[in-house]
């Protein structure tokens, strides 16, 4: 099967990021990554898809000012131009519009930490401490329209430990987070191959 053309979206140090990246090294990963694109031009992650060799742009957010869609169409056309196949969300702290989640969907994934449908959105861990849970996780899903409402792909669980913060259970969270995204993203390559055209959403 076809390697697919992998697209990372950073707005940060892009840690699972480097872990898509680790992962795709491998002659047999389905994805290749051929672009690392960032919302912000200090973003660290950059420079670490540069040392492993892989094209990194950055399109800065701030210019197009309220006009979300107006630097998506900048982002949209540097995605196309890279030849891109599937996306990941890697810390992309951007809401998207339903214009350019539309015209991916099926294509574009994400990893958000919480064991969803619960905790939606920001302040994952904090909200399950306050709730008693006795685990916290991470899902990989579809993206769709709706914030963190896209078809689940694959969840990994941890137990939340007697005095655990919300500080210390991100840290103990973000290995789970290493090993699920880029399973994850080998499973979703997998579907879009054998649709032959999207994944489900």
């Amino acid at each position: 099967m076809r390697r697919l053309n992998l697209a990372i979206l950073i707005s940060g140090r892009g840690s699972n990021m480097e872990a898509l990246l680790k992962a795709a090294a491998a002659p047999d990963y389905p994805a290749k990554p051929v672009l690392v694109l960032s919302n912000r031009p200090d973003a660290l992650g950059l420079e670490t898809a540069l040392a492993a060799g892989v094209q990194a742009v950055a399109i800065d957010h701030k210019p197009f000012g309220k006009d979300r869609e107006a630097f998506e169409r900048a982002m949209d056309a540097a995605l196309i131009g890279a030849g891109t196949d599937i996306i990941a969300l890697a810390g992309f702290m951007r809401v998207l519009t339903p214009w350019f989640v539309n015209k991916w969907q099926g294509r574009m994934i994400n990893i958000h930490p919480s064991l969803l449908p619960k905790y939606k959105g920001l302040d994952t861990h904090q909200r399950a401490l306050d709730a008693g849970d006795a685990e916290a996780g991470a899902t990989v899903h579809w993206v769709s329209p709706g914030v963190d409402d896209g078809e689940i792909i694959q969840q990994a669980s941890l137990p939340i430990l007697p005095g655990d913060t919300a500080n210390s259970l991100a840290a103990r969270l973000l290995p789970v987070e290493h090993q699920l995204y880029p399973d994850a993203l080998a499973k979703a390559c997998d579907l879009i191959g054998r649709s032959g055209e999207s994944g489900k959403t």
